[in-house]
């Protein structure tokens, strides 16, 4: 026998139901606990991070009784404005967005700064990733320009970076000859079927869109360095230096140098101090498990998860465990 209890909470349709053991009774109730995790595109490796983390907690669903889904989104910006309006009660964004959030900085000054976003952990560091056809006669960042770009769909992390470094640089969307807005599932296509000449992608690697381009067409990984990037990242703490390894695609045997942010997950100061947790929980008491269910993952590290690219205050859930295990002091 189920009872079904339906709120609405912050504008958003929550659902808690009361499950009753066959056979039991009231004082038997365990409270269940949707949370949803707002992602990227399916291509992207938001998705499965997202997928990944939700695996872990759905481990455990008989103990803690929440249950962990993953939803497809526009990417950072969307996520972190879904869950200012109670869409979302997790999400997937860059450093350098969580960063504009907290300060309502671009794209977020209509809305102002969002001082209830939380910090939860870092994620992998996310390398800004130019990919250019062989053809189109681009061989570093400035050769961009007048030729025909994928700038990234409104609401994404890569646009809002890209913005961010055109503003350094003094460009506009007038340099290039053709801008599309395409979403990460939707640009490698368009690359391979000559519709545009490069790509901007920020994301972790090996990445499968870009697997999928340079086994289609001929492409190039195109380095992005210089003194504007120096200074992008010396003016901005959420970025780093960062290295595409040379020979993990076709067409690019050399190392790329690029600059990165971290992809964080994040939550809002209206998540429960337990439902954050236990999330938290989930992920570090199995961090093995975590690093073999992608390979951007290999590489974490639990001390610098808790640290590096959070803008935004740790969540009081995450805290809680990070103290309890030793992570902070």
């Amino acid at each position: 026998m189920k009872q079904l209890l339906t709120t609405i909470v912050g504008g958003a349709l929550a659902m808690v139901v009361l499950a009753l053991p066959f056979g039991g009774t009231a004082d038997a109730q365990t409270a269940v606990r949707y949370v949803t995790i707002g992602t990227g595109g399916v291509t992207g490796v938001y998705y499965p991070a997202g997928g990944a983390v939700c695996r872990l907690v759905n481990k455990g669903r008989r103990s803690h009784g929440i249950r962990c889904s993953v939803e497809s989104t526009k990417g950072s910006s969307f996520n972190v404005d879904a869950m200012r309006t109670g869409d979302l009660d997790f999400g997937v964004v860059q450093s350098d967005v969580q960063y504009a959030a907290v300060h309502g900085q671009a794209p977020f000054e209509i809305m102002g700064p969002y001082p209830d976003l939380r910090s939860v952990f870092n994620l992998y560091t996310e390398s800004f990733t130019v990919l250019a056809r062989a053809d189109a006669d681009i061989k570093v960042f400035d050769d961009l320009k007048g030729k025909r770009v994928n700038i990234g769909n409104p609401g994404s992390g890569q646009r809002a970076t890209l913005e961010m470094l055109m503003n350094v640089k003094g460009w506009s969307a007038s340099d290039f000859s053709e801008t599309m807005e395409l979403t990460s599932a939707e640009q490698s296509r368009a690359l391979c079927n000559d519709k545009i000449d490069a790509m901007v992608f920020i994301v972790g690697h090996p990445n499968a869109s870009i697997k999928e381009a340079s086994i289609t067409c001929a492409t190039r990984l195109v380095e992005v360095t210089g003194p504007d990037i120096e200074k992008l990242i010396a003016d901005k703490p959420f970025f780093r230096l960062s290295t595409i390894p040379g020979g993990m695609y076709l067409g690019s045997e050399r190392d790329a140098r690029t600059f990165g942010v971290g992809a964080t997950l994040v939550t809002t100061a209206n998540t429960p101090e337990s439902v954050v947790y236990e999330l938290v929980k989930a992920v570090f008491e199995n961090i093995d498990d975590f690093r073999m269910l992608h390979p951007a993952f290999g590489r974490l590290e639990p001390a610098k998860m808790i640290n590096h690219g959070l803008s935004a205050p740790l969540h009081p859930g995450a805290e809680r465990y990070y103290r309890e295990v030793g992570l902070l002091k």
